[in-house]
């Protein structure tokens, strides 16, 4: 300790919410592009826990490239004014465990080995520090089998990380935080 009182070094992350509802979610935070505008797509997904149940109060915030690969740079990721691609966005899950997002589909970074994905952070309650993953699209095999980090995994991992077409075309993905078919969930150094 420090002649402060302060201990030295970097202090842990706490928990004592989850709180999520009373200041992170903003109006249209789930709308990273208005809903059915032209190349807009619906990704939907339930946050489970290890028991395959449903989590309420989940908080995630994706971001991700536009449709031609660029990484947006517009201010204003809060600010929705129905043109500008910010390529952030924040919802919670509801009773269900249930979250959705209006976006488009995220077009490959010219020279990049990597397949287009969206990113993900999730908060959750007994979590100390959010959650990072990512979700790919199901539809370019090749794309996906050269992406560095899924030819890492095995292919029941591989699975935790490709979205899933549903009937409309929307996109269909479920995060679990352990167990079973548990996500993938990635470090950041």
């Amino acid at each position: 300790m420090s002649g402060d009182g302060v201990a030295g070094g970097v202090t842990g992350g706490q928990t004592i919410g989850p709180f999520f509802a009373f200041g992170l979610p903003y109006p249209g935070g789930e709308e990273l592009v208005p809903p059915y505008s032209p190349g807009a797509v619906l990704l939907s997904g339930t946050v489970m826990d290890g028991a395959g149940s449903p989590i309420p109060d989940a908080l995630l915030e994706v971001w991700q490239p536009s449709a031609d690969g660029t990484v947006p740079m517009a201010a204003g990721s809060l600010h929705r004014d129905g043109v500008t691609f910010t390529g952030f966005g924040r919802t919670g899950t509801d009773a269900e465990g249930r979250f959705r997002f209006w976006t488009v589909e995220p077009g490959a970074a010219d020279g990049s080995p990597a397949a287009p994905f969206i990113a993900v952070a999730l908060f959750a309650r007994g979590l100390l520090d959010a959650l990072h993953t990512r979700i790919y699209l199901p539809d370019d095999a090749d794309a996906l089998e050269r992406d560095p980090l899924l030819s890492s995994l095995s292919a029941a991992e591989r699975e935790t990380l490709v979205a899933r077409r549903d009937a409309t075309g929307g996109l269909t993905h479920d995060i679990r935080l352990q167990g079973e078919k548990e996500t993938v969930f990635l470090v950041y150094r």
